[in-house]
Protein backbone atom coordinates (compact mmCIF):
# COMPACT_ATOMS: atom_id res chain seq x y z
CA UNK A 1 0.00 0.00 0.00
CA UNK A 2 2.95 2.49 0.34
CA UNK A 3 4.25 4.72 -2.33
CA UNK A 4 7.17 3.41 -4.32
CA UNK A 5 7.75 6.65 -7.21
CA UNK A 6 6.01 9.63 -8.31
CA UNK A 7 6.94 11.25 -12.04
CA UNK A 8 6.09 15.18 -12.90
CA UNK A 9 5.91 16.41 -16.75
CA UNK A 10 5.12 19.22 -18.30
CA UNK A 11 2.43 19.46 -21.24
CA UNK A 12 1.83 22.60 -23.46
CA UNK A 13 -1.51 21.80 -25.72
CA UNK A 14 -1.62 24.62 -28.30
CA UNK A 15 -5.76 25.85 -28.83
CA UNK A 16 -7.33 25.68 -31.90
CA UNK A 17 -8.45 29.31 -31.68
CA UNK A 18 -6.03 31.65 -29.84
CA UNK A 19 -8.28 34.25 -27.79
CA UNK A 20 -8.07 36.85 -25.14
CA UNK A 21 -8.87 35.93 -21.62
CA UNK A 22 -8.65 38.45 -18.46
CA UNK A 23 -7.07 40.84 -20.86
CA UNK A 24 -4.39 38.03 -22.42
CA UNK A 25 -3.41 36.09 -25.39
CA UNK A 26 -4.20 32.42 -24.76
CA UNK A 27 -2.63 30.22 -27.06
CA UNK A 28 -2.43 26.92 -25.28
CA UNK A 29 -3.45 24.95 -22.44
CA UNK A 30 -0.43 24.06 -20.21
CA UNK A 31 -0.56 21.00 -17.64
CA UNK A 32 1.24 20.03 -14.75
CA UNK A 33 1.07 16.04 -14.78
CA UNK A 34 1.72 14.34 -12.15
CA UNK A 35 1.67 9.93 -11.62
CA UNK A 36 1.98 8.19 -8.32
CA UNK A 37 2.97 4.66 -8.48
CA UNK A 38 2.35 2.38 -5.32
CA UNK A 39 3.88 -1.03 -4.39
CA UNK A 40 1.41 -3.03 -5.58
CA UNK A 41 1.55 -1.76 -9.40
CA UNK A 42 -1.55 1.00 -9.12
CA UNK A 43 -0.77 4.30 -10.93
CA UNK A 44 -2.44 7.19 -9.85
CA UNK A 45 -2.90 10.25 -12.13
CA UNK A 46 -3.26 14.34 -11.52
CA UNK A 47 -2.79 17.24 -13.01
CA UNK A 48 -3.55 21.22 -13.11
CA UNK A 49 -4.16 23.78 -16.15
CA UNK A 50 -3.74 27.25 -17.01
CA UNK A 51 -4.04 28.87 -20.31
CA UNK A 52 -0.80 30.30 -20.15
CA UNK A 53 2.73 29.13 -19.76
CA UNK A 54 4.51 31.74 -17.03
CA UNK A 55 5.76 29.58 -13.95
CA UNK A 56 4.16 26.88 -14.87
CA UNK A 57 7.28 25.24 -15.04
CA UNK A 58 8.74 26.65 -12.11
CA UNK A 59 5.32 24.45 -10.32
CA UNK A 60 6.15 21.63 -11.62
CA UNK A 61 9.31 21.68 -10.52
CA UNK A 62 8.12 22.30 -7.21
CA UNK A 63 5.66 19.07 -7.33
CA UNK A 64 8.48 17.41 -8.31
CA UNK A 65 10.85 18.17 -4.82
CA UNK A 66 7.80 17.61 -2.90
CA UNK A 67 7.67 14.29 -4.41
CA UNK A 68 10.88 13.14 -3.20
CA UNK A 69 8.93 12.75 -0.21
CA UNK A 70 6.38 10.91 -1.21
CA UNK A 71 7.94 7.15 -1.38
CA UNK A 72 6.93 5.37 1.99
CA UNK A 73 4.17 7.08 2.47
CA UNK A 74 0.38 4.85 2.77
CA UNK A 75 -1.50 5.60 -0.47
CA UNK A 76 -4.32 5.08 2.03
CA UNK A 77 -3.89 8.10 3.77
CA UNK A 78 -3.97 11.30 1.87
CA UNK A 79 -4.87 13.74 4.47
CA UNK A 80 -1.88 12.66 6.01
CA UNK A 81 0.38 13.06 3.30
CA UNK A 82 -1.18 15.99 2.00
CA UNK A 83 -0.31 17.47 5.59
CA UNK A 84 3.21 16.36 5.27
CA UNK A 85 3.99 17.85 1.91
CA UNK A 86 2.61 20.97 2.82
CA UNK A 87 4.71 21.04 6.51
CA UNK A 88 7.93 20.42 4.81
CA UNK A 89 7.31 23.80 2.44
CA UNK A 90 5.14 25.61 4.59
CA UNK A 91 7.79 28.33 4.64
CA UNK A 92 6.54 29.32 1.34
CA UNK A 93 2.76 28.73 2.25
CA UNK A 94 -0.09 28.60 2.85
CA UNK A 95 -1.41 29.19 -0.79
CA UNK A 96 0.90 30.43 -3.89
CA UNK A 97 3.18 28.29 -5.87
CA UNK A 98 2.73 25.43 -2.66
CA UNK A 99 -0.18 24.55 -3.45
CA UNK A 100 -0.30 25.13 -7.08
CA UNK A 101 2.79 22.29 -6.58
CA UNK A 102 0.40 20.34 -3.77
CA UNK A 103 -2.49 19.84 -6.24
CA UNK A 104 -1.86 17.54 -8.91
CA UNK A 105 0.22 15.55 -6.32
CA UNK A 106 -3.06 14.95 -4.18
CA UNK A 107 -4.92 14.18 -6.88
CA UNK A 108 -3.11 11.77 -8.16
CA UNK A 109 -2.83 10.00 -4.51
CA UNK A 110 -6.84 10.36 -4.98
CA UNK A 111 -6.82 8.38 -7.75
CA UNK A 112 -4.98 5.59 -6.64
CA UNK A 113 -6.87 5.14 -3.85
CA UNK A 114 -9.76 4.87 -5.69
CA UNK A 115 -7.78 2.19 -8.07
CA UNK A 116 -6.98 0.79 -4.76
CA UNK A 117 -10.32 -0.04 -3.14
CA UNK A 118 -12.21 -0.05 -6.61
CA UNK A 119 -14.35 2.91 -5.96
CA UNK A 120 -14.94 5.97 -7.94
CA UNK A 121 -13.43 9.68 -5.94
CA UNK A 122 -17.38 10.70 -5.92
CA UNK A 123 -17.92 7.25 -3.65
CA UNK A 124 -15.23 7.61 -1.68
CA UNK A 125 -15.60 11.12 -0.47
CA UNK A 126 -19.50 10.76 0.37
CA UNK A 127 -21.53 10.32 -3.17
CA UNK A 128 -24.25 12.22 -2.35
CA UNK A 129 -25.49 12.44 -6.14
CA UNK A 130 -25.12 10.78 -9.52
CA UNK A 131 -24.79 13.73 -11.82
CA UNK A 132 -24.52 17.66 -11.60
CA UNK A 133 -26.14 20.30 -13.20
CA UNK A 134 -23.27 21.76 -16.15
CA UNK A 135 -23.00 24.97 -17.40
CA UNK A 136 -20.76 26.17 -20.34
CA UNK A 137 -18.33 28.32 -20.41
CA UNK A 138 -16.25 27.82 -22.97
CA UNK A 139 -15.73 30.36 -26.51
CA UNK A 140 -17.60 32.41 -25.11
CA UNK A 141 -15.11 35.81 -24.67
CA UNK A 142 -15.08 39.09 -25.29
CA UNK A 143 -12.82 39.12 -28.16
CA UNK A 144 -15.63 36.56 -29.74
CA UNK A 145 -18.19 38.92 -32.43
CA UNK A 146 -21.34 39.01 -31.51
CA UNK A 147 -22.94 36.72 -34.17
CA UNK A 148 -20.60 33.92 -33.34
CA UNK A 149 -21.33 34.19 -29.62
CA UNK A 150 -24.84 34.00 -30.86
CA UNK A 151 -24.22 30.89 -32.93
CA UNK A 152 -22.04 29.38 -29.79
CA UNK A 153 -25.02 30.27 -27.15
CA UNK A 154 -27.52 28.48 -29.60
CA UNK A 155 -25.46 25.43 -29.61
CA UNK A 156 -25.22 25.41 -26.44
CA UNK A 157 -28.92 26.01 -25.89
CA UNK A 158 -29.81 23.18 -28.32
CA UNK A 159 -27.73 20.66 -26.45
CA UNK A 160 -30.09 20.94 -22.95
CA UNK A 161 -27.19 23.14 -20.69
CA UNK A 162 -29.31 25.58 -18.44
CA UNK A 163 -27.13 28.02 -18.09
CA UNK A 164 -24.18 29.88 -20.32
CA UNK A 165 -21.14 32.62 -18.91
CA UNK A 166 -19.94 35.34 -21.50
CA UNK A 167 -16.66 36.83 -20.18
CA UNK A 168 -17.09 40.72 -19.95
CA UNK A 169 -14.76 44.03 -20.72
CA UNK A 170 -12.21 45.52 -18.15
CA UNK A 171 -12.96 48.49 -19.69
CA UNK A 172 -15.84 48.51 -21.90
CA UNK A 173 -19.03 51.28 -21.43
CA UNK A 174 -22.09 49.60 -19.38
CA UNK A 175 -24.25 49.93 -22.77
CA UNK A 176 -21.85 47.84 -24.74
CA UNK A 177 -21.71 45.25 -22.41
CA UNK A 178 -25.19 45.00 -21.35
CA UNK A 179 -25.80 44.97 -25.44
CA UNK A 180 -23.82 41.96 -25.22
CA UNK A 181 -25.79 40.44 -22.37
CA UNK A 182 -29.39 40.62 -24.59
CA UNK A 183 -27.78 39.19 -27.52
CA UNK A 184 -26.68 36.17 -25.46
CA UNK A 185 -30.50 35.98 -24.61
CA UNK A 186 -32.19 36.37 -27.20
CA UNK A 187 -29.69 32.96 -28.74
CA UNK A 188 -30.27 31.75 -25.41
CA UNK A 189 -33.63 31.45 -25.08
CA UNK A 190 -35.94 31.84 -21.79
CA UNK A 191 -34.53 28.48 -20.32
CA UNK A 192 -31.37 29.23 -20.85
CA UNK A 193 -29.72 31.33 -17.55
CA UNK A 194 -27.03 33.62 -19.27
CA UNK A 195 -24.34 34.33 -16.77
CA UNK A 196 -21.89 36.71 -16.70
CA UNK A 197 -18.07 36.95 -15.36
CA UNK A 198 -16.08 40.14 -15.19
CA UNK A 199 -13.00 38.39 -13.86
CA UNK A 200 -11.97 40.66 -11.39
CA UNK A 201 -11.89 43.58 -13.54
CA UNK A 202 -13.71 46.85 -12.49
CA UNK A 203 -13.45 48.86 -9.46
CA UNK A 204 -16.78 49.18 -7.01
CA UNK A 205 -18.26 52.06 -9.05
CA UNK A 206 -17.74 50.30 -12.30
CA UNK A 207 -18.97 47.26 -10.59
CA UNK A 208 -22.70 49.39 -9.40
CA UNK A 209 -23.40 51.26 -13.10
CA UNK A 210 -22.39 48.05 -15.26
CA UNK A 211 -24.07 45.60 -12.86
CA UNK A 212 -27.18 47.66 -12.63
CA UNK A 213 -27.41 47.73 -16.48
CA UNK A 214 -26.62 43.72 -16.75
CA UNK A 215 -29.18 42.93 -14.94
CA UNK A 216 -31.21 45.03 -16.71
CA UNK A 217 -30.58 43.31 -19.72
CA UNK A 218 -31.28 39.70 -18.27
CA UNK A 219 -28.27 38.40 -16.97
CA UNK A 220 -28.96 36.15 -14.08
CA UNK A 221 -25.19 35.88 -12.05
CA UNK A 222 -22.62 37.56 -11.64
CA UNK A 223 -19.06 36.17 -11.03
CA UNK A 224 -15.73 38.19 -9.60
CA UNK A 225 -17.06 41.76 -10.48
CA UNK A 226 -14.35 43.34 -7.76
CA UNK A 227 -11.21 42.46 -6.51
CA UNK A 228 -12.14 38.96 -4.36
CA UNK A 229 -10.55 40.14 -1.22
CA UNK A 230 -12.67 43.39 -0.66
CA UNK A 231 -15.39 41.16 1.11
CA UNK A 232 -17.24 44.87 2.34
CA UNK A 233 -17.50 45.74 -1.76
CA UNK A 234 -18.90 42.25 -2.89
CA UNK A 235 -21.33 42.18 0.18
CA UNK A 236 -22.87 45.69 -0.76
CA UNK A 237 -23.32 44.42 -4.33
CA UNK A 238 -24.91 41.23 -3.23
CA UNK A 239 -27.53 43.36 -1.22
CA UNK A 240 -27.76 45.65 -4.42
CA UNK A 241 -28.76 43.10 -7.22
CA UNK A 242 -31.39 40.77 -7.41
CA UNK A 243 -28.92 38.36 -9.72
CA UNK A 244 -26.65 36.49 -6.91
CA UNK A 245 -23.03 37.80 -7.01
CA UNK A 246 -20.56 35.01 -7.31
CA UNK A 247 -16.72 34.11 -7.19
CA UNK A 248 -14.45 32.63 -4.96
CA UNK A 249 -11.98 31.07 -6.84
CA UNK A 250 -8.83 33.31 -6.06
CA UNK A 251 -9.17 31.69 -2.82
CA UNK A 252 -6.91 29.36 -1.33
CA UNK A 253 -7.20 28.52 2.21
CA UNK A 254 -9.76 28.46 4.61
CA UNK A 255 -9.14 31.28 6.42
CA UNK A 256 -9.60 33.24 3.14
CA UNK A 257 -13.09 31.54 2.10
CA UNK A 258 -14.30 32.13 5.92
CA UNK A 259 -13.54 35.83 6.06
CA UNK A 260 -15.62 36.06 2.85
CA UNK A 261 -18.43 34.08 4.38
CA UNK A 262 -18.93 35.60 7.31
CA UNK A 263 -18.65 39.30 5.71
CA UNK A 264 -21.73 37.54 3.66
CA UNK A 265 -20.10 38.82 0.60
CA UNK A 266 -21.07 35.83 -2.17
CA UNK A 267 -24.43 34.04 -3.29
CA UNK A 268 -22.35 31.17 -4.48
CA UNK A 269 -18.81 30.09 -3.85
CA UNK A 270 -16.27 28.75 -6.75
CA UNK A 271 -13.42 26.30 -5.84
CA UNK A 272 -10.56 26.09 -8.06
CA UNK A 273 -8.87 23.03 -7.18
CA UNK A 274 -5.07 23.93 -8.20
CA UNK A 275 -5.55 27.09 -5.74
CA UNK A 276 -6.91 25.38 -2.80
CA UNK A 277 -4.52 22.51 -3.14
CA UNK A 278 -6.02 19.88 -4.33
CA UNK A 279 -8.63 17.50 -3.14
CA UNK A 280 -7.91 16.94 0.22
CA UNK A 281 -8.95 20.76 1.25
CA UNK A 282 -11.45 21.53 -1.12
CA UNK A 283 -13.49 19.25 0.78
CA UNK A 284 -13.08 21.57 4.11
CA UNK A 285 -13.64 24.47 1.77
CA UNK A 286 -16.68 22.99 0.20
CA UNK A 287 -17.75 21.84 4.18
CA UNK A 288 -17.42 25.78 5.20
CA UNK A 289 -19.94 26.81 2.34
CA UNK A 290 -22.39 24.08 3.36
CA UNK A 291 -22.01 25.64 7.62
CA UNK A 292 -22.78 28.77 5.62
CA UNK A 293 -25.58 27.79 3.64
CA UNK A 294 -23.64 28.71 0.24
CA UNK A 295 -23.85 26.62 -2.68
CA UNK A 296 -20.34 25.27 -3.91
CA UNK A 297 -19.38 25.56 -7.64
CA UNK A 298 -15.98 24.18 -9.25
CA UNK A 299 -14.31 26.36 -11.71
CA UNK A 300 -13.00 24.79 -14.94
CA UNK A 301 -11.38 21.13 -14.60
CA UNK A 302 -15.01 19.51 -14.89
CA UNK A 303 -13.85 16.01 -15.38
CA UNK A 304 -12.40 16.07 -11.80
CA UNK A 305 -15.27 18.85 -10.00
CA UNK A 306 -17.80 16.59 -11.14
CA UNK A 307 -16.54 13.82 -8.68
CA UNK A 308 -16.04 16.70 -5.80
CA UNK A 309 -19.32 18.44 -6.71
CA UNK A 310 -21.30 14.99 -6.65
CA UNK A 311 -19.96 14.24 -3.42
CA UNK A 312 -21.48 16.68 -1.29
CA UNK A 313 -24.71 18.80 -0.10
CA UNK A 314 -23.31 21.89 -1.36
CA UNK A 315 -22.26 21.07 -4.81
CA UNK A 316 -24.13 22.90 -7.21
CA UNK A 317 -22.95 23.50 -10.79
CA UNK A 318 -19.87 22.35 -12.65
CA UNK A 319 -18.31 24.28 -14.77
CA UNK A 320 -18.03 22.53 -18.28
CA UNK A 321 -14.75 23.91 -19.94
CA UNK A 322 -12.99 20.89 -20.86
CA UNK A 323 -8.90 21.81 -21.35
CA UNK A 324 -7.57 18.88 -21.28
CA UNK A 325 -9.72 16.19 -23.78
CA UNK A 326 -6.32 16.20 -26.25
CA UNK A 327 -4.69 13.79 -23.83
CA UNK A 328 -7.26 12.04 -22.39
CA UNK A 329 -9.28 8.96 -24.41
CA UNK A 330 -12.89 9.20 -22.06
CA UNK A 331 -13.04 13.26 -21.37
CA UNK A 332 -16.92 13.18 -19.93
CA UNK A 333 -19.66 15.09 -21.41
CA UNK A 334 -22.51 16.58 -20.07
CA UNK A 335 -25.92 15.08 -21.83
CA UNK A 336 -29.31 17.11 -21.05
CA UNK A 337 -27.40 19.71 -19.01
CA UNK A 338 -26.21 17.24 -16.54
CA UNK A 339 -22.87 16.23 -15.72
CA UNK A 340 -21.88 12.74 -14.34
CA UNK A 341 -18.36 11.55 -12.85
CA UNK A 342 -16.95 8.44 -14.45
CA UNK A 343 -17.96 5.55 -12.89
CA UNK A 344 -15.19 3.56 -12.72
CA UNK A 345 -12.18 3.37 -10.13
CA UNK A 346 -10.52 6.57 -9.08
CA UNK A 347 -11.53 9.54 -11.18
CA UNK A 348 -11.63 7.16 -14.23
CA UNK A 349 -9.72 8.93 -16.69
CA UNK A 350 -7.77 7.60 -19.14
CA UNK A 351 -4.33 9.46 -20.33
CA UNK A 352 -3.47 8.94 -24.29
CA UNK A 353 -0.07 8.35 -24.00
CA UNK A 354 0.63 9.53 -27.36
CA UNK A 355 -0.61 12.71 -27.49
CA UNK A 356 1.34 13.15 -23.75
CA UNK A 357 4.29 12.82 -25.87
CA UNK A 358 3.51 14.89 -28.49
CA UNK A 359 2.68 17.36 -26.13
CA UNK A 360 5.31 16.76 -23.72
CA UNK A 361 7.80 19.81 -22.96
Amino acid sequence: MQISSASVEVLKIPVTDGYQAAGRAVDANWHVLVRVRTTDGIEGVGYIVQPRGDLMRTIASGAAELAEHLPGMDIRQPEAIWLALADRAAWVGPGGLLHWSLAPLDIAVWDALGKLLGQPIFRLLGGYRSEVAAYASDRMWYSVPVDDLQDVISNYAAAGYGGVKLRLSHSAPAAEQAERVRAARDAAGLDVNVMVDATLGWSYTQAVEIGRALQEAGAGWLEDPIDHRDYVGLAKLRDMFDMPVTGGEHYYTVAELRNCLEARALDVVILDLARVGGITPWRRMAALGEAFNVPVCGHVVPEVHVHLLASVPAGDMVEYMPRSTEILRNMPVPSGGKMAPLDAPGHGLELDEGAVSRFRV
